[in-house]
């Protein structure tokens, strides 16, 4: 445990010095600012307008459904790229440098290395998290709301992030050219959707059932309703820890290879 929080510290600090981070960071932050600026603009103009709100369906006038769930949509799709870039070094680079041969052949356990670099990495994504909801903070200041919803709705998107941490870091293990691990990470990324995606197509009522039951996106709906449901919960927690035991067997593999 020792080790892993030694990894930890240093991946943590190397995460918080590198340039592409702060860049990464800027940019989430600017499109972020514009996308729910005007998303709040347009909320504003519809609930003090009667004529607007005429037919219109009753989610709509509800800042939840309108700005909130937009707004993580949108981080959302920001993580399916943005985490790749940030883990895509994690291993990738070590392997390149060759340090990661001294680290294998250190009294440090795989899964300590594992676990270093991934609770890093999720601790980074946490920030940028926190760091997004603040708009939601600062327009309790103009609009009243239960906070209860939206903070479900975060948990859901900061589950979905650990498990793009948990793929991405596994890309990253897979090989020692860091470019590779940002492309095959966002394969990854991508590819959860499509499964969930993929049940509209079956007519087996089995097949149907599995793709629903494996779909990232029929379990972080509950979420984003504002439901904690216990088998989302284990579907995402499988999900990583599935993940982060694959990267310890392809780094214990690696170990015995040398």
């Amino acid at each position: 445990m020792n080790a892993a929080l030694v990894i930890f510290k240093k991946e943590l600090a190397g995460f918080f010095k590198s340039p592409l981070f702060y860049f990464l960071s800027f940019m989430m932050t600017i499109l972020l600012s514009i996308l729910f600026s005007i998303s709040l603009d347009k909320f504003a103009q519809t609930s003090s307008n009667a004529m607007l709100q005429f037919g219109m369906q009753p989610q709509l006038l509800n800042i939840h459904y309108s700005v909130f769930l937009p707004h993580l949509s949108i981080i959302n799709l920001i993580f399916i790229f943005l985490i790749p870039a940030l883990t895509m070094k994690l291993i990738s680079e070590e392997k390149k440098l060759r340090t990661f041969d001294l680290l294998l052949t250190s009294p440090v356990s795989s899964a300590s290395i594992v676990m270093g670099k991934y609770f890093a990495a999720l601790s980074v994504i946490l920030a940028l998290i926190i760091v997004s909801f603040i708009y939601p903070f600062v327009s309790r200041r103009v609009f009243e709301f239960s906070w209860l919803p939206t903070l479900v709705a975060a948990l859901g998107i900061f589950l979905v992030a650990a498990v793009y941490t948990s793929m991405n870091l596994f890309a990253s293990s897979l090989t020692e050219n860091s470019l590779v691990a940002f492309v095959l990470s966002i394969v990854f990324n991508l590819s959860v959707w499509f499964v969930g995606a993929a049940n509209e197509s079956f007519d087996e009522p089995l097949l149907k059932a599995v793709l629903e039951h494996i779909s990232l996106n029929n379990h972080l709906a509950g979420l984003i309703e504002g439901t904690i449901r216990t088998s989302g919960l284990i579907f995402f927690f499988s999900l990583i820890f599935l993940f982060c035991f694959i990267t310890e067997r392809v780094i214990e593999s690696s170990r015995w290879r040398a």
